[in-house]
């Protein structure tokens, strides 16, 4: 089961991918693009040119999860545009994502931290 937290670290690939990529393709390039190694646990969301569909890598301890979503209709209205190769998200500003919303744009009061 896939299960994001709030320590849950996810990484966005600011480039689209040839979505013909698997799972071998798309740990390559966690390490080539986003200098990240895909062995450490972070969740790796990558789209496609048309920003139709979206496609995220996890490894868990004992293999790949590979998750694919692809939008029935329309497009994913909002991507970073950075200077980087890689955005950082937290989880809830995924879910935000995955169901086509615009993170930034969502006003959330902070992630829970501990006070002492």
């Amino acid at each position: 089961m896939l299960q994001l937290t709030p320590q849950s670290r996810i990484f966005l690939a600011v480039e689209p991918i040839d979505f013909r990529a698997g799972i071998d393709r798309l740990a390559a390039l966690c390490r080539e693009r986003l200098a990240q190694n895909p062995l450490e646990g972070a969740v790796y969301v990558f789209r496609n040119r048309r920003s139709t569909a979206l496609k995220l890598l996890l490894y868990d301890g004992q293999g790949y999860w590979l998750c694919t979503k692809r939008l029935s209709q329309g497009r994913f209205q909002w991507w970073p545009r950075a200077e980087t190769t890689a955005w950082r998200l937290s989880a809830r500003e995924l879910h935000i994502l995955l169901w086509n919303g615009h993170p930034q744009a969502a006003h959330m009061a902070e992630d829970w931290r501990r006070v002492a």
